[in-house]
């Protein structure tokens, strides 16, 4: 006789096959969401390291993740260059928009290009700096992946069409740039920024600087630059929360399915356990039969579940310019998602036939 593990998968592969993507789609969830937020915070993280500047002025209010204003004036440029030890200042305007494709979010910034580009040691590895309201620049990773170069156009600020003058390198802060003028223009805020990017004089200690600033110009928002960047799983409120919800919510599916499907099994396979308890066979053998056969349709769930996850997360970041990064841990923990609910699943659907009556079960039609 065919074990049962293979029997059942071979006589009902509809049944295997829905059991198995019931794991495959709590898999694929918890592995797509991790790897998206993985993806951007280190994307982000990276980004922000080349920003050079090691103190950021700004109002309180102005920088969120998602969103930013334009409530400081560009006069304090001035007083900020007066304080000692500060060696340069670059107001800055951070616009945070819905995504080209309606999914997600994406940044531009307005900056004057020569002194935010000496500061930051950054250049321009083809075209020019922007000058005309109507003109930005990008970074070599956008220009990649969207398969820009001088010249072609971007849709911006709800599909004003921007030409792509110049691409630079190394990545910093937002992908696209624009002049500060533009962004004033494009956004109604003359003399404005989100904040302003300072650099402290060589010897001086960036909390002493940060002090002078505060000292001189009371009432404002200091930060330091490491810390503004932030992981964005720390930044997004709840979001742990949220993970640890959705692998909750992925084990009691992956649970559900397979002890459903097992449940059925048990039904319609009662002559067949019967048969092999009157055979001899013990109770533990007919727990440990089914629940291979739960493991094993969890195993595939797993794979497929995985191979999902991936190739959703490589459409996503080729077609919405999100980063998709696998993240190990809870790669373990999508496995122990697919295991675990499959094993606790199958657990009473097993003890129910292993508790059956070898006769009444051999009178079973």
């Amino acid at each position: 006789m065919d074990s049962l593990v293979t029997a059942n998968i071979k006589q009902r592969p509809v049944r295997s096959l829905v059991s198995a993507a019931g794991v495959a789609l709590g898999v694929a969830l918890v592995m797509l969401f991790t790897g998206l937020a993985r993806g951007m915070s280190n994307e982000m993280q990276h980004r922000s390291s080349n920003v050079l500047a090691e103190i950021i002025f700004t109002r309180p209010g102005s920088m969120e993740l998602t969103s930013s204003m334009t409530n400081l004036n560009v006069k304090y440029v001035d007083r900020l260059k007066a304080i000692e030890g500060v060696e340069a200042v670059v107001p800055v305007i951070r616009y945070i928009s819905q995504g080209g494709k309606g999914f997600g979010f994406e940044q531009i910034e307005g900056v004057d290009w020569e002194p935010f580009s000496r500061m930051n040691n950054i250049s321009l590895v083809e075209g020019r700096a922007p000058t005309a309201n109507d003109e930005v620049v990008i970074d070599t990773t956008k220009a990649q992946n969207g398969n820009y170069r001088p010249g072609s156009v971007l849709e911006l600020f709800g599909g004003k069409p921007y030409r792509i003058v110049g691409i630079y390198a190394p990545e910093s802060g937002a992908r696209i740039k624009m002049s500060l003028a533009a962004m004033q223009d494009a956004l109604e805020s003359p003399g404005k920024c989100t904040y302003i990017l300072v650099k402290c004089k060589q010897g001086y200690d960036q909390i002493v600087v940060a002090k002078n600033i505060d000292r001189e110009l009371q009432g404002n928002k200091i930060q330091f630059t490491r810390d503004v960047f932030a992981n964005i799983e720390k930044s997004i409120p709840y979001l742990n929360v949220f993970l640890r919800v959705l692998v909750g919510l992925a084990t009691i599916v992956s649970a559900l399915v397979v002890m459903l499907a097992m449940y059925t099994t048990i039904t319609e396979r009662t002559r067949e356990i019967g048969i092999l308890k009157a055979m001899g066979a013990s109770r533990a053998y007919i727990i440990s039969e089914i629940e291979k056969e739960a493991i094993l349709i969890s195993l595939l769930g797993l794979v497929a579940g995985f191979v999902a996850a991936v190739i959703a997360g490589l459409l996503v970041q080729k077609f919405y310019s999100l980063t998709f990064e696998i993240a190990w841990p809870w790669v373990v923990a999508s496995v122990a998602i697919g295991l675990l609910g499959g094993a606790l699943g199958a657990l009473y659907p097993a003890v129910r036939a292993a508790n059956l009556d070898p006769v009444s079960a051999l009178a079973y039609e």
